[in-house]
């Protein structure tokens, strides 16, 4: 049986299907502490300290931090596991988990 052989006048064409990314989005509040906000990233994307800590600083200033990016099942799960974590121990306050939201990385 022959080989197949590709003349000098076929060009090959890879495609590539690019999958859409998404970015999971903390939201701020005033019902959690750093320590919760700390505790909780360390515990969901096992972030150090330092990574943490960056994104608790974020959060507080700007009102949002950006966490991960990701396909769309990741992120829509990452945001779940943020919004069940739970109240914050430490403040009273705190009635439940903060909120997180999925959008376009584009």
């Amino acid at each position: 049986m022959a080989k197949p052989t590709i003349s000098p006048d076929t060009e090959i064409v890879e495609q590539r299907r690019l999958v859409p990314l998404y970015r999971v989005v903390l939201l701020d509040d005033n019902d959690h502490t750093y320590d919760y906000v700390i505790e909780m990233l360390q515990k969901i994307f096992i972030f150090s300290l330092e990574q943490a800590y960056h994104h608790a600083e974020e959060v507080d200033r700007a009102g949002r931090t950006a966490l991960i990016t990701c396909e769309l099942p990741e992120a829509e799960f990452a945001r779940d596991q943020i919004q069940s974590f739970g109240r914050d121990a430490r403040l009273p306050r705190s009635q439940g988990s903060m909120s997180a939201v999925v959008e376009p990385a584009g």
